[in-house]
């Protein structure tokens, strides 16, 4: 792969290319796609989705919106500190093509910020909710219409296939859904596969699927104008990453780490002391002892240890990056960055405490099992009603239950694949306050 392709400014639609020397530096393309990103109804309703605590009102308690944001400010650190490094390396990216360390910052902050956009109700329990309903649910008896790769792709209902589908999906009006440039969806796509074959490799790129088969044709255009390098072969379609989707990654996964970790403790989840000896040993080497004592309430003394982790963190993402970039341009680098931090093993801890304390906490669980029975009925009640349409027999009952649909989704769909993946798409979207209000409707 070379950066050239990489930091493709085209956009679904384009009939020329885009120059990033003719670019605007005041409103670069890049930064055009994050404010359509923060924009979209899609990235909104994520202030009313689950994080860590599913239907938390709670004030300190982090939203996937408030998380998004989040990652995006450590993914734009990332990206400018490694593109500060990329141009010195090539500099002919600067002076041939326009390039900046900053378009780098630009492109993962967009994709970062993009990267839950997907997800649906109620946390990871809102994905296998959806999954499970097709099959061990009632949703088993549309398996043999289907083929197994659109089998695959509802018993797997993945969170990140379903945000591309959200980014590039067109609609009457609207070709290309937000349209966003390609490099910015290159880096969003962390696993550039389909749904099968499941698992076929340990390469971190395989350990899940990116795409729909609704979206596959499309997927493949931005793989092939980027330059991806293709890793599956017959029928198959599969590519590594691009290298930014490491970084995107890596920015999802420090704070999700240590800020869903500071959620825990100021529940009280999780007990001061524990997150003193945790955070500690992240910050050994940076922490200013005079300053911490000087901090009176343990909100403050959190927070100091939080940040100088995450900027412990980010410095080490971004030397794991440069030392292996030859190897990820050519598809040599089957890893997240954080497999090989030198902070794997703390890391590692605070996850694993984490598990135990805060997402199989009682109120976690109890409010996960609420809403997989929320989706559950709203899956059965909308599909039955969609497909009565569909084949001219709707009872009166379907009839006022589709009235329900936003009108954006109030359209036909002629495959039964895509009836289903409509209806999975449209829970997908509904916030958790939305979830439980729909529920309520429908249960009388």
């Amino acid at each position: 792969m070379n950066w050239e392709q990489l930091l493709s400014l085209k956009r679904q639609g384009d009939k020329g290319k885009r120059l990033r020397i003719e670019e605007d530096d005041t409103r670069l393309g890049f930064e055009v796609d994050y404010d359509r990103i923060i924009f979209s109804s899609a990235f909104r309703s994520l202030q009313d989705k689950t994080q860590v605590i599913p239907l938390s009102k709670t004030d300190f308690v982090h939203t996937r919106l408030t998380h998004s944001l989040e990652v995006s400010v450590v993914g734009r650190s990332i990206g400018r500190l490694v593109g500060k490094k990329i141009i010195e390396k090539y500099p002919h990216l600067q002076e041939v093509h326009g390039h900046q360390a900053n378009d780098f910052g630009a492109i993962v902050a967009a994709a970062s910020l993009a990267h839950d956009i997907g997800n649906p109700p109620f946390g990871h329990s809102g994905e296998k909710a959806i999954g499970e309903y097709f099959s061990i649910g009632k949703g088993q008896q549309f398996k043999d219409q289907l083929t197994n790769k659109e089998w695959q792709d509802l018993i797997d209902f993945e969170g990140n296939a379903n945000g591309f589908s959200v980014l590039t999906s067109s609609r009457p009006g609207i070709e290309g859904g937000i349209r966003l440039t390609y490099a910015v969806l290159g880096a969003f796509m962390k696993y550039p596969k389909e749904s099968l074959p499941k698992k076929p490799t340990q390469n971190i790129a395989d350990k899940k699927y990116g795409f729909f088969q609704s979206d596959k044709y499309f997927f493949r255009e931005v793989a092939e104008e980027l330059g991806l390098i293709p890793n599956k072969s017959g029928n198959d379609i599969g590519y590594e990453r691009h290298p930014l989707a490491y970084l995107v990654e890596a920015a999802d996964d420090i704070c999700y780490t240590i800020i869903d970790f500071e959620d825990g403790i100021n529940l009280g989840l999780v007990s001061e002391d524990f997150a003193l000896e945790y955070l500690i040993k992240l910050v050994k080497d940076t922490i200013d002892t005079n300053k911490y004592q000087t901090l009176t309430t343990k909100e403050d003394r959190i927070s100091y240890l939080r940040a100088l982790a995450i900027g412990n963190l980010i410095n080490d993402t971004v030397r794991i990056f440069i030392e292996n970039e030859d190897a990820i341009l050519k598809g040599n680098f089957p890893y997240a960055l954080t497999d090989k931090s030198k902070y794997k093993a703390q890391i590692y801890d605070i996850i694993k405490l984490s598990v135990k304390k805060i997402y199989q906490s009682r109120e976690v669980i109890e409010k996960e099992l609420s809403g997989y029975q929320m989706i559950n009925n709203l899956l059965d009640k909308f599909i039955t009603a969609y497909n009565n349409q569909h084949e001219g027999k709707p009872t009166n009952y379907d009839k006022l239950l589709l009235n329900l649909l936003p009108e954006k989704h109030n359209v036909e769909k002629e495959s039964l694949y895509e009836r289903l993946l409509h209806i999975c798409h449209f829970i997908s979207m509904l916030t958790d306050g939305n979830a439980l209000l729909y529920n309520k409707i429908i249960s009388g």
